[in-house]
């Protein structure tokens, strides 16, 4: 007769399976440890100070979310084609339309040419490309270069399918981009993948063309694949947008991975797409097709018609230029060492060091001390430094709405006596 039996490591509420639980997600431990994930400590401390002071006005500079819905052409389309019955099915690994829409705008806003058919492929939203693309190409054992600080998913997949993570932290006195020749020997010679961001989240750097030229000169030398961020690029401010693939040899090096999210206000439409050499594009739709059964036709079809308008992004890149600009200068006035980002809808500043008597050790005190004294929220990045960053998708009807925001922020910071 079966009986029930508790392992030796699990304690009596734990359940009969918590050994059997992958060591990539804790093993025996899942569940049971008591670190918080920065964002959770944000949610919470901001629910906290809601709570605290339910008449005090929430300034929230925080998670970074675009504040406006899609555009009203893009929405029409989406009315349309979701009652339309050939849209019911599986989209796989994407429709022509989409992907025809995708080289046009690559075309028409860098002068990248790429084929719709081989050097295309949708994903559903990037993060879910950043999740399959190590699989391509990590064993146990090989390197994936992350730039740090940054979005984590393509780090903890590489983990996950035993490959290690060696960071590139991005600091000020390089100019946040990573130091490429500083990598150890050793490292470069188990490096498969490297992943980078411009313009960079959180820091705001847009590369160059230089910089550029330098990574695709790096990855042939060591022969590593380039996977590039490119979530924020219609969010340009120091010049035009700039595609890595616009660059001589970029294509043969990697891929470049786009959203629709912040550029077009299509967050949660889960729509983008990864696109370069053939054959890192063809394995991505392998992996992809084994994930996944592509994104509703319907939005598809929407995120086409948001691509095939070349206001949108110009309408949503001026925006959140001027947001900034309030942001900056209010800061500054404020005691914070800052100036205009390169690119994104964040503003990376150096946290402050105390206010009043307090000293803060780190950007995470900081962070939490303008939540619950201030009821200002910001995300604290400790990566490579103690950083705050703000972000100018607050909530704001109009302009002035967004100027009457400015000054209670100015309002409360220069209370606090914040020292740096």
């Amino acid at each position: 007769m079966a009986t029930n039996t508790t392992p030796s490591d699990c304690t009596p509420a734990d359940p009969w399976f918590q050994d059997r639980f992958a060591t990539r997600i804790g093993g025996a431990n899942y569940g049971k440890g008591n670190e918080i994930y920065k964002f959770e400590l944000i949610k919470r401390a901001k629910r906290k100070a809601m709570a605290d002071h339910p008449d005090r006005r929430l300034l929230d500079f925080g998670i970074g979310e675009n504040d406006d819905m899609a555009p009203r052409g893009v929405r029409e389309v989406m009315h349309r084609e979701i009652d339309r019955l050939e849209n019911r099915g599986y989209a796989d690994n994407g429709i022509a339309v989409f992907k025809e829409a995708v080289a046009q705008f690559m075309l028409r806003e860098f002068e990248v040419s790429l084929d719709p058919i081989t050097e295309v492929n949708h994903c559903i939203g990037s993060k879910t490309a950043y999740a399959m693309l190590p699989a391509a190409f990590i064993d146990p054992g090989d390197v994936t270069l992350m730039t740090v600080p940054g979005y984590p998913v393509a780090a903890t997949a590489t983990r996950w399918f035993g490959g290690t993570v060696h960071r590139l932290p991005l600091v000020q006195e390089n100019d946040f981009f990573p130091d490429l020749d500083g990598i150890p020997t050793d490292v470069l010679a188990r490096t498969k993948m490297m992943v980078l961001c411009y313009p960079n989240s959180p820091t705001g750097k847009a590369a160059t063309r230089d910089f550029y030229h330098k990574v695709v000169e790096f990855a042939k030398t060591h022969r590593i694949i380039v996977v590039q961020d490119a979530a924020h690029v219609m969010l340009s401010y120091d010049d035009q947008p700039l595609s890595f693939l616009s660059v001589p040899g970029a294509k043969d090096v990697g891929v470049e991975v786009h959203s629709l999210s912040k550029g077009f206000h299509m967050i949660g439409w889960r729509l983008g797409w990864v696109c370069g050499h053939e054959k890192i594009v063809r394995a991505f739709a392998d992996i992809k097709d084994n994930c996944d059964s592509g994104q509703f036709m319907a939005i598809q079809k929407a995120g086409a018609a948001a691509l095939g308008d070349p206001e949108i992004p110009k309408m949503v890149r001026e925006k959140y230029r001027r947001r900034l600009e309030k942001l900056v200068g209010v800061l500054r006035s404020c005691g914070f060492e800052c100036s205009m980002p390169g690119g994104t809808y964040f503003l990376y500043t150096r946290s402050p060091k105390g206010a009043g008597d307090l000293v803060f050790k780190t950007a995470q005190e900081a962070s939490q001390y303008l939540i619950h004294e201030l009821s200002i929220l910001t995300v604290p990045w400790d990566d490579a430094g103690q950083y705050l960053r703000f972000s100018a998708t607050y909530e704001a009807e109009d302009e002035l709405s967004e100027d009457d925001l400015m000054a209670e922020t100015h309002s409360r910071l220069s209370r606090a006596r914040l020292k740096f």
